[in-house]
């Protein structure tokens, strides 16, 4: 993430699913006005929309020199402004998005097809790809296969847990393994363990699940992890009413009530858990290795942070990417070659050398694995986890009909009547059931 903060991460991460979900209804604007023109003197001016923390001023200033035929104008990126510009139809050049819902943007015809700058690129190769980026692949009717249409900048397989060892002996609790995941029943057990209250407040949080983060991605983990399926063979209905879908819902329902980390009901107040965890007031936290990142410069904390393999309900071991950050072309783009001379640029020049460096996640291509930092002892040790885990690595279900925006928040919102036993779990998954086959049923009305 170029040293950015992992709110930062967030609120990028929610931009990018409203933008995937939002270009068709919204109005202009006048934001057409910001698209791709030629340049003065011959060259050609490219639009990037990015979040300016991950394009420093010295990346494109770098990349205009190797590149003099190009100049970059870079537009701060802004879920309302890029709708408004593809609907307008004069969209910029390249934009960021995630893998991971990319399936609405791909079935909907905004993405260009990357598949034939791949296959010439001497720089960026499809053998080189991590499997992550197959979620940016679209072929017609789902993601995984076929022709790719994004290319993933950074990630991590964000079920896995962080936690404070020190946090650990004060509750006598043995410390998590390095290599065998833990199972969801036993991680709560563990985090009633280690919360502390004091005077009628939390002093310490056991465990955090980046709830304001993302509530699909971590239930339909749980759900493939009981070799179960979330959606029906088309993508245009689910039922929540399975015996896997209500354990996972259920496991929810039940951290909520115990209290032993935030919810939308208790939540924290930046939205994130790092701060809190940063502050040695959250013992676990689930959170990829892009976490990692925070430690760096505490000297003091990096001593007692590890990081462990994501949790597991049920007997199959998946540790999925819930996002996937990275970079497409609209298919309107005026500019597609240059658009890609930058993709190569980004994705495999030094912009990506220097996040692979800094430890901000996970690289994208496999040739970059070895630049991950590992010189303080706590990033050895999860360089050796992360490792491992990317055995594990299977992507999460996407409809095309959907946004993930739209599952979180009808996933809160019963979560939260069912915490406060307004609704039991069963009918709770109903409701989820219903709420979403209504939205996926609008969602393939409007594409077709």
């Amino acid at each position: 993430m170029n040293g950015s903060e992992p709110i930062s991460r967030r609120r990028l991460l929610t931009g990018a699913a409203a933008a995937a979900g939002g270009a068709a209804a919204t109005s202009l604007l006048g934001a057409c006005n910001a698209g791709s023109s030629g340049g003065s003197g011959g060259k050609v001016t490219l639009t990037v929309m990015f979040s300016a923390a991950d394009l420093p001023k010295e990346s494109i200033a770098d990349f205009e020199a190797k590149n003099p035929g190009i100049k970059i104008n870079l537009l701060e990126f802004d879920a309302t402004r890029l709708n408004a510009m593809l609907a307008s139809g004069n969209p910029p050049d390249i934009t960021i998005g995630a893998a991971v819902g990319s399936a609405n943007t791909n079935a909907r015809g905004l993405a260009t097809d990357l598949t034939p700058y791949l296959e010439k690129s001497r720089v960026l190769r499809k053998e080189d790809l991590q499997p992550v980026n197959n979620s940016f692949r679209w072929d017609g009717r789902r993601i995984g296969q076929g022709a790719y249409h994004g290319i993933v900048k950074d990630w991590s397989q964000d079920a896995t847990l962080w936690y404070n060892t020190a946090l650990f002996d004060q509750a006598k609790v043995p410390y998590l393994s390095d290599s065998q995941p833990t199972d969801y029943d036993e991680l709560l057990a563990i985090a009633k363990r280690l919360t502390v209250r004091q005077g009628g407040r939390t002093k310490v949080f056991g465990l955090g699940v980046e709830w304001a983060w993302t509530l699909y991605g971590p239930i339909a983990t749980m759900i493939l992890q009981q070799g179960a399926q979330l959606y029906n063979g088309d993508l245009t209905e689910v039922d929540l009413t399975t015996a896997a879908a209500r354990r996972a819902f259920g496991w929810f329902v039940d951290f909520g009530r115990s209290g032993v980390g935030p919810t939308s009901l208790n939540p924290l107040p930046d939205g994130s858990d790092q701060s809190t965890f940063s502050a040695e007031r959250m013992a676990i936290t689930q959170d990829g290795y892009f976490f990692g990142g925070n430690f760096v410069k505490d000297k003091a904390l990096s001593g007692r942070v590890r990081m462990a393999p994501a949790p597991i309900m049920g007997d199959k071991r998946v540790s999925p990417c819930y996002s996937g950050q990275g970079a497409w072309i609209p298919v309107k783009a005026k500019h597609k070659d240059e658009a890609w001379k930058f993709m190569e640029y980004y994705m495999a020049g030094p912009p990506a050398e220097t996040r692979a460096k800094s430890g901000w996640g996970l690289p994208s291509l496999k040739s970059l694995l070895p630049k991950l930092p590992q010189d303080l002892p706590y990033q050895k040790q999860a360089y050796s986890v992360a490792q491992r885990e990317l055995q594990y690595l299977a992507p999460l279900p996407d409809s095309p009909y959907i946004t993930v925006d739209g599952w979180n928040v009808t996933l809160d919102k019963h979560l939260q009547r069912a915490i406060k036993n307004q609704q039991s779990v069963d009918a709770a998954c109903a409701s989820v059931t219903t709420e979403i086959n209504r939205l996926l049923k609008q969602g393939k009305e409007r594409i077709g």
